[in-house]
């Protein structure tokens, strides 16, 4: 089943983010899709605020991860789109149990790599300041998040 939300805004993309970390739990796997400038870091932006850590989110497309440790989960945020291999073994998967939350950018594109239970939302951009987040749950405990917040 999918879940479509409309944010005419940037507040409102950030306040989906925090409704979806309020349901957060050890080993949370969200992957984001979407063209450039349609929402992704913003999303992230406001999660890892709403879980406390204080440090300035970037995208970490050079670093392909970033780790934050300074809240109540850590926090694994991944950057993919600059891997052209998604053969070559960085250790991603690892992650996925390390008992924290990990936010995928552009997960379309390590697809083989991804954990069968996961949260995708996929950005697509009405307009300048309209996104449409689709959610896909692959999970029960996904499923019931979006029950939540949908």
């Amino acid at each position: 089943m999918e879940y479509k939300i409309t944010s005419y805004n940037e507040r409102e993309t950030a306040n989906i983010a925090e409704n979806i970390e309020a349901e957060k739990f050890p080993n949370m796997v969200i992957c984001l899709t979407g063209d450039l400038g349609s929402g992704k870091t913003v999303f992230v932006k406001a999660f890892a605020s709403a879980l406390g850590i204080k440090e300035d989110i970037t995208s970490p497309t050079f670093n392909i991860i970033k780790e934050y440790h300074d809240a109540e989960l850590p926090l694994y945020h991944m950057d993919v789109y600059r891997l052209e291999d998604t053969r070559e073994d960085i250790g991603i998967e690892d992650y996925f149990e390390k008992s924290g939350v990990t936010i995928i950018e552009w997960a379309d594109m390590i697809k083989d790599k991804l954990p069968e239970e996961r949260l995708e939302i996929k950005f697509r951009i009405i307009d300048e300041n309209t996104r449409v987040l689709v959610l896909v749950p692959y999970g029960k405990v996904y499923e019931d998040i979006c029950g939540v917040i949908a």
